[in-house]
């Protein structure tokens, strides 16, 4: 693998599992991922109060960092991190098995507290999720504790960390299988109490949660595989209050060996998943929060954001940009033409601003218009042969900042369809959808080509649009100071897909 610049392995060892991931840094400042790898371990196993890792999970602990330090040593790592939390924090043989990591595999691990912790998970959530202006609640549910930061927009305001992690919820509360109602209830009053207990006299009030660990990271690839979806990844995938409700009924009514066959959720933790939703129930519940959005990183990125700004690596408070400028830079990666992609999306929006009040369009879906725009042709990075279908494919894997999974494969739709065949429910990308999303791409996609259409030449001769709209007709007037006939001729041809979409015969002019 050709070395471009310093390399980073961080270390997350938790009550459940250990992960280990690798990182580059490109772009003088901003990170690819090499390589993650994780293992259940379950350090946190009947780990009560006095009691230590035990011989069994302190084995399995040491195999597996021991493999993780081959790997990084194999990408040539410059820095390794690795942090600690509940498990090895709540021990009685914490520094025991803290030296005997160090003496087998050279790993120096760091114990941190939880509310460092939550400080870890404050600066992977503000690096992926554009969340101004909003009150929020950002958690993540571990093994051993639960981490808490209240925030406001890109600020943080409090760090809170319980003890109300899966593995020790689970081994205090539930022991019959299947989960027995008395047992979920006793589990549940104890959550919220330890709740009102930690927020007392606070305002605990959030419009979302963002959530992170694997409890989360299940439950959404659970609620996607029960509504059909098909998505890469749950990262930045919403869930609502009724499906962990649902789910949560789904759960207790199966036992652990009914649960492992559930689409979705991994086995390994068929049997702490109880636990965990309830918590997550009871949150909700607690913030008032109807929405939870999927942070996949969590503290492993936390910890590889503080660690590249400790060794330099990357500025002091520095931040992810605004979700444009990332489309813009994902486009430069793929060497779009720039001029051509900012000139289809300043076309396209002037044309969907003209048509959002009478097709209850709104910024949400302008949004999305605007990227695809920008993004459109990065399928030329692959070759031109295609390239529509090229770039679908590249926008749909891209870590697109700001979107949800629902969105990315929205905007990769559109961009699919801005030239040649129209959408048809027999294509891939299109049978992913539901059909009000399919209605969505058919509008934003025919917008987009016909905007494609109006810069046929690329050198953004279409100076201005005026646009009118009837209830037969769509007029749009081009002006410039050239001659438009190219454009004219390149936006009738591409018309056809708007005109079905919006249902009004298309007019184009030169003013």
């Amino acid at each position: 693998m050709t070395r471009k610049g310093k390399r980073l392995a961080a270390v997350d060892i938790g009550s459940n599992s250990i992960r280990c991931i690798v990182v580059e840094v490109v772009n003088g400042g901003s990170f690819r991922i090499l390589d993650d790898e994780k293992a259940t371990v379950r350090l946190g196993e009947a780990l009560g109060d006095g009691k230590g890792i035990s011989p069994i999970a302190w084995e399995r602990a040491l195999e597996n960092l021991l493999r993780m330090k081959k790997i990084a040593d194999g990408y040539g790592v410059d820095y390794v991190e690795a942090v600690a939390t509940s498990a090895v924090r709540r021990a009685s043989n914490s520094q025991e098995f803290i030296q005997s990591v160090a003496e087998r595999t050279g790993i120096r691990v760091v114990v941190i507290p939880g509310e460092e912790e939550a400080r870890l998970v404050s600066l992977s959530v503000l690096h992926n999720f554009d969340m101004e202006g909003i009150r929020y609640g950002m958690i993540d549910i571990g093994g051993g504790s639960l981490e808490i930061v209240t925030a406001v927009g890109n600020r943080a305001e409090e760090y809170y960390s319980l003890e109300l992690g899966a593995v020790t919820l689970t081994e205090k509360f539930l022991q019959r299988d299947p989960v027995a109602e008395a047992e979920l209830q006793k589990l549940a009053k104890h959550v919220r109490s330890s709740l009102k207990e930690v927020f007392e006299g606070e305002d605990a009030s959030a419009r979302c949660l963002v959530a992170s660990g694997g409890t989360i990271t299940s439950v959404a690839a659970m609620v996607m595989a029960t509504r059909g979806e098909a998505y890469d990844s749950v990262h930045g995938y919403e869930v609502l209050r009724a499906d962990i409700v649902h789910l949560l009924a789904m759960l207790v009514r199966k036992d652990v060996k009914e649960r492992k066959a559930i689409p979705g959720l991994n086995p390994d933790r068929a049997d702490i998943i109880v636990a965990g939703v309830v918590v997550i129930e009871e949150l909700m519940k607690f913030f008032g929060a109807n929405i939870l959005r999927v942070n996949e990183r969590g503290i492993r990125e936390g910890l590889i954001l503080d660690s590249l700004r400790k060794h330099g690596l990357i500025a002091e408070g520095a931040r992810r940009r605004g979700w444009r400028a990332a489309a813009l830079e994902f486009g430069r990666s793929c060497l779009v033409d720039e001029e051509h992609a900012r000139q289809v999306a300043r076309l396209s929006l002037e044309m969907f601003d003209a048509l959002a009040a009478a097709f209850s369009l709104g910024e949400r879906e302008r949004r999305l218009l605007e990227v695809a725009a920008l993004l459109h042709d990065t399928g030329y990075f692959i070759s031109y042969s295609s390239h529509h279908k090229h770039s679908y494919h590249l926008i749909r894997h891209a870590d697109l900042f700001g979107f949800t999974p629902r969105e990315r494969e929205i905007i990769a739709n559109i961009a699919r369809y801005h030239r040649k065949s129209l959408p048809k429910k027999k294509h891939e990308g299109i049978a992913r959808l539901a059909d009000p999303d399919r209605l969505l791409v058919s509008r934003l996609g025919g917008i987009l080509r016909l905007a494609d259409g109006l810069d046929r030449r690329r050198n953004s001769l279409v100076k201005q649009l005026r646009c009118e709209m009837t209830g037969s007709h769509f007029r749009v007037v081009l002006s410039g100071e050239e001659d438009l006939s190219v454009e004219i001729y390149s936006g009738k041809a591409k018309g056809t897909l708007f005109e079905c979409a919006f249902q009004r015969k298309l007019d184009l002019l030169i003013a």
